[in-house]
């Protein structure tokens, strides 16, 4: 750990990661080059070989790349991190790093749509097998571990449905098994969920949604615990090549200062949002941590250090509520991703998961009316005025259909 192990989380969101370089800059330089020069043909072997420390190749290192992931490390208490060009890029070099054929995943059924089709189809195709379960519900977990099951993959809170699953439970039900725990901790962010602190092996990161929380980036990173972990994850991406690039890394960095300060104006927005949701008419149901409501609410009060920036929620008119709600909202965004400092919202049943079908979505737990929200950092007032008004043009579920049947 760097001279900033002492310091308190929202500080080391400003100074991890950075470095000594020349002239002295206060801000890690951007290193655009794809290769460094050597001193000489003794000192490229010695690099080579390990030997000495230093750059050859920005795929495989690069200062700009590595002033981020020390960032990222630091930040989520891990060893090292590894800096990739997307999220699904680190989440599959962590599979095609832990993983061999023959051997079986267990993944929350809960989880983001392109995890779960990368388990079904590319992973399947090299003998994988992977279980989906209710990773929320721990004897699901348990009931599903086999003989050869060598990673269990939880996203938590779940993607879309918000379902939280007790890390250290987890953990105990893999290590007992010889099995990995590894967690997509996109949605909260080390500033309020820290995996390894609980007993996870592997963090991986959309650093494309909080992290950076500017929606200018596309990122992942991959955070581990130990130096072995680390070397075979880094042959692993240098051999597939799914890298980042320095000037993602440095915008990724620039990011992470204002993390801490960002997750606090979340967390309020989401939990006076959530609120006003819960006792809106036309809204079914709510799913928000900081909600007594929430099934697993004592769990999040355990793991997290706040609530999060995300909601999810059901309203009662289902697939037409739902297509009516996005075509009617103005400062909110009709968009996907999430984390960014704007406040997105989508319908996954019209939108991101259409062609999935509606008995596969049901499945998922991915119900018609569902609405995902990402509570961005405008004055929070504003949010809500636009929500109510939007709201507003959803028609009362018996009065579409009278008009329907008309």
């Amino acid at each position: 750990m760097s001279k900033n192990k002492n310091i308190k989380f929202d500080s080391k969101c400003v100074h991890s990661g950075i470095g000594e370089y020349e002239f002295g800059p206060v801000v890690p330089p951007i290193y655009q080059t794809s290769t460094f020069k050597f001193e000489s043909a003794a000192h490229g072997a010695s690099l080579f070989k390990g030997e000495k420390e230093g750059y050859i190749y920005t795929r495989m290192s690069n200062p700009t790349v590595e002033a981020m992931e020390k960032s990222v490390a630091e930040l989520e208490g891990g060893f090292k991190a590894l800096g990739c060009a997307s999220g699904m890029a680190a989440i599959s070099t962590a599979f095609t790093a832990l993983l061999k054929a023959n051997d079986h995943v267990i993944c929350s059924k809960s989880v983001y749509g392109p995890t779960s089709t990368l388990l079904r189809t590319i992973f399947e195709k090299f003998n994988v097998e992977t279980t989906f379960v209710e990773t929320s519900e721990i004897n699901e977990i348990k009931n599903a571990v086999k003989s050869n099951t060598k990673v269990i993959y939880v996203e938590t809170p779940g993607n879309p449905t918000l379902s939280i699953t007790d890390l250290q439970k987890a953990a105990k039900i893999a290590h007992d098994n010889n099995a990995k725990l590894v967690v997509d901790n996109t949605f909260m962010s080390p500033a309020l969920q820290q995996p390894l602190a609980l007993g996870a092996d592997v963090v991986v990161h959309s650093m494309t949604k909080f992290l950076n929380g500017h929606a200018d980036v596309v990122a992942g990173i991959i955070v581990v615990n130990d130096e072995e972990t680390y070397k075979e994850f880094r042959r692993v991406l240098n051999q597939m090549g799914g890298v980042i690039d320095p000037f993602n890394s440095f915008l990724v960095h620039r990011g992470l200062k204002t993390l801490a300060l960002r997750m606090q104006r979340h967390n309020e927005n989401a939990t006076e949002i959530a609120s006003f949701l819960e006792s809106h008419p036309k809204i079914k149901w709510v799913r928000y941590p900081g909600l007594e409501s929430h099934p697993q609410f004592e769990i999040g009060k355990k793991q997290h250090f706040g609530p999060g920036g995300m909601i999810t929620f059901e309203l009662k008119g289902g697939f037409n509520a739902g297509e009516k709600l996005m075509n009617s909202v103005n400062l909110c965004q009709l968009a996907v991703s999430l984390g960014g400092v704007e406040t997105l919202i989508q319908h996954p049943a019209s939108m991101t998961h259409l062609t999935m079908g509606k008995e596969a979505r049901e499945t998922a737990g991915i119900t018609e009316g569902l609405v995902r929200l990402s509570v961005g950092i405008e004055n929070v007032g504003d949010i809500i005025s636009d929500l109510e008004n939007a709201l507003d043009q959803v028609m009362e579920p018996a009065t579409e259909k009278i008009n329907n049947a008309v």
